[in-house]
């Protein structure tokens, strides 16, 4: 195939990347942040020039967002809601170029955060979001990519077939550290006493490793999933857990210290995995990945 990757030089978009040309594809990523595989270019930029690329490509993975982590999210809003922008330009322009499927990576940050609250955990379902009754998403980005997800519809009926994903707490040994797990294997790895944990400690996330989310991804694409389906593995794992993981696989024994002002988001997140396992069944645990991580 010819792929279009967008984002590529990020997280997920890079080894997406890695993957497709391994496979034997012709692979065009593009990024704000080029690398020696990837051309320096702003996404925006080839959106609005649709007409030389009409039927250029068999494959569009859209990757490319403003996230940046809680941080950013919390700190930043109208910084992250120019992917409201960015994605209804992408939409636009796989109907002009005739990109017959599509893939839109859409976020867990769209479920209500009304049903991630203290209290029982509920596994979030992709029903749970009802597009004709549409909960609050978790702030300016929840709300870029549940928007993406209606634009999605409308790409799908001018004749791009897409797929829908909405990734859980991703994680992997090169992964930015103004996020959780990677910010964890660098404090352990610092043999960090007492250990910073973002709020109280008992909130829960669903992580799943970046070679799960592009396994998943692909194998979503060769069968025509179409989604949305949740990547995760459906196993609520809390902060003060994932600490204390990391911490006794590096061998040390620190005082957890909880920073109760930080930026925590949601209290649970944590995915129905049922669609994803009809056709993908994840296969690393998190404590295989910690420990590749800090051997890395």
């Amino acid at each position: 195939m010819r792929v279009l990757i967008t984002g590529a030089a990020g997280f997920i978009g890079r080894h997406l990347h890695r993957r497709l040309l391994a496979d034997g594809h012709e692979v065009f990523g593009i990024d704000l942040f080029p690398t020696p595989l990837v051309h320096g270019r702003d996404a925006l930029e080839l959106f609005r020039r649709p007409e030389p690329h009409r039927g250029d490509f068999d494959l569009a993975i859209h990757c490319a967002a403003i996230v940046g982590g809680r941080a950013r999210i919390d700190g930043s809003p109208l910084s992250v809601a120019t992917n409201l922008g960015l994605d209804a330009w992408y939409m636009r322009w796989l109907v002009h170029a005739r990109v017959p499927r599509a893939v839109y990576f859409s976020s867990s940050a769209a479920y209500p955060v009304a049903l991630q609250q203290p209290g029982p955990l509920r596994r979030l379902t992709e029903t749970d979001i009802d597009y004709a009754q549409l909960g609050r998403p978790d702030a300016t980005y929840g709300l870029a990519k549940l928007a993406g997800e209606l634009l999605c519809a409308y790409a799908e009926a001018e004749g791009t077939r897409m797929t829908i994903l909405r990734p859980f707490s991703g994680y992997g040994a090169d992964q930015d550290e103004t996020y959780p797990f990677p910010a964890f294997i660098r404090r352990a790895k610092t043999q960090q006493d007492p250990f910073e944990i973002w709020g109280d400690g008992s909130s829960t996330r669903d992580w799943i490793h970046i070679d799960d989310i592009v396994d998943a991804t692909l194998t979503a694409v060769d069968q025509g999933v179409q989604g949305p389906v949740n990547l995760g593995t459906g196993r609520a794992t809390s902060f003060d857990e994932l600490a204390s993981l990391v911490t006794e696989e590096y061998g040390y024994r620190p005082v957890f210290k909880h920073l109760a002002d930080a930026p925590q988001g949601v209290h649970h997140r944590v995915a129905d995995t049922t669609r994803l396992r009809a056709f993908y069944k994840p296969r690393i645990t998190l404590e295989e990945g910690i420990a590749r991580a800090l051997s890395a």
